[in-house]
C-alpha cells in the first residue's frame, strides 16, 4: 500500500501575511477510515469533531509507524490552528517532527554506502536532438580515446532507490508543513520563549527546499517581524521577573531595616552582564 499523500493546494487566510497550507494530508494507510472521516470533517470546518476522529486515528496507529503517525499529528496541529488552540498546535507539530526524525533513523534514509557523487551529467556528448533535420551527425566518427573519455549516462534507479527517494520527499513535505504550523502557532501564542522558537523555525524553513512562493513570502516576512517582538517580550518578562524578585527581597530585608533600594544593579556595557552595588544610605521600606 502506497504511503504517498496528495497535498491540497488551497490555503486559508491567517492573521499573518501568508500562512501555510493547513489542509490535512490524505491518509492511505491504517487507520484509513478514521482519517478519511477526519479529513471530511475538516473540509466542512467541523474542526472539533475532526480532532476527535484524528485522535481515534492516532490511538489506533501502531507506534512503530513513525511516518504515518507524523502525518496524523501534523493534521491534528492544523485542526488546533483553526480553533486557535496555540499550545496544542505547537505540541502536535512538535510530535510530528519528532516522529519524522525517528522514521528517518529507523528506515535508514541515508545509507552509509550511498555514492558520494550521484549528480547526473547535464550534458550528453554522445547524442543530440536533430532539430534541423541534419542527418550528417550520424556519420560522425568518434575515436576510441574520445569514447572512453565521454561521460557515462547515469544508471537507472532501482525500485528500491526510487522508493527511498519518494519517502525522502514525503518526509520533507510533512516536515515543512509541521514546521510552518508550529512556527505560526508559536508566533500567535506570543511570549519570549514561543517567539524565539518561532524565529528558529522560520530560519530552518528559510534553508529548506520546495517552499511554495506564498510560504517563502511568509518566512521572509516573519523573519523581519519577529526579532523586535521577541526583544520586547524578553524585556517585558525580565522586568516582571525583577519586580517579583524585588518584592521577595523587600520582605526578606525588612526585618534588618533594609530594602532592595539599598542594592543597585549596574550593567556592564562591554559584556552585557550585571553587577550589584550596596548603598548603606539607601532608602528603606
Amino acid at each position: 500500500m502506497s504511503d504517498k499523500e496528495k497535498a491540497s493546494e488551497n490555503a486559508k487566510e491567517a492573521p499573518q501575511d501568508e500562512k501555510p497550507n493547513d489542509e490535512p494530508e490524505v491518509l492511505r494507510f491504517p487507520p484509513e477510515e478514521e482519517a478519511a472521516d477526519a479529513n471530511s470533517l475538516f473540509a466542512s470546518k467541523d474542526y472539533h469533531n475532526a480532532l476527535s476522529r484524528y485522535d481515534d486515528a492516532i490511538a489506533s496507529c501502531p507506534n512503530y509507524l513513525h511516518y504515518e503517525r507524523a502525518v496524523i499529528q501534523s493534521n491534528i496541529s492544523a485542526c488546533h490552528l483553526q480553533v486557535e488552540q496555540w499550545t496544542e498546535a505547537i505540541k502536535a507539530a512538535t510530535d510530528a517532527i519528532d516522529s519524522l526524525t525517528k522514521a528517518e533513523s529507523e528506515e535508514q534514509l541515508v545509507p552509509k554506502d550511498e555514492l558520494k557523487d550521484t549528480k547526473p551529467d547535464h550534458k550528453d556528448n554522445t547524442t543530440n536532438d536533430n532539430k534541423n533535420g541534419d542527418d550528417d551527425v550520424e556519420g560522425e566518427i568518434i575515436s576510441s580515446g574520445a569514447e572512453r573519455a565521454a561521460p557515462m549516462a547515469p544508471p537507472e534507479p532501482t525500485p528500491e532507490q526510487a522508493a527511498l527517494e519518494n519517502r525522502k520527499a514525503d518526509i520533507l513535505r510533512i516536515r515543512t508543513k509541521a514546521l510552518l504550523r508550529r512556527a505560526r502557532a508559536r508566533s500567535e501564542a506570543g511570549g519570549w520563549s514561543n517567539l524565539a522558537g518561532a524565529e528558529d523555525d522560520y530560519r530552518s524553513l528559510s534553508q529548506m527546499p520546495g517552499l511554495t512562493p506564498a510560504d517563502q513570502r511568509t518566512v521572509r516576512s516573519q523573519l523581519k517581524a519577529l526579532p523586535p517582538r521577541t526583544k520586547a517580550a524578553q524585556e517585558a518578562e525580565m522586568s516582571e521577573m525583577w519586580g517579583k524578585l524585588r518584592g521577595l527581597g523587600d520582605s526578606l530585608l525588612k526585618p534588618f531595616g533594609l530594602s532592595t533600594n539599598n542594592f543597585q544593579m549596574v550593567k556592564d556595557e562591554n559584556t552585557g552582564g550585571y553587577s550589584m552595588n550596596f548603598s548603606q544610605g539607601g532608602p528603606s521600606s
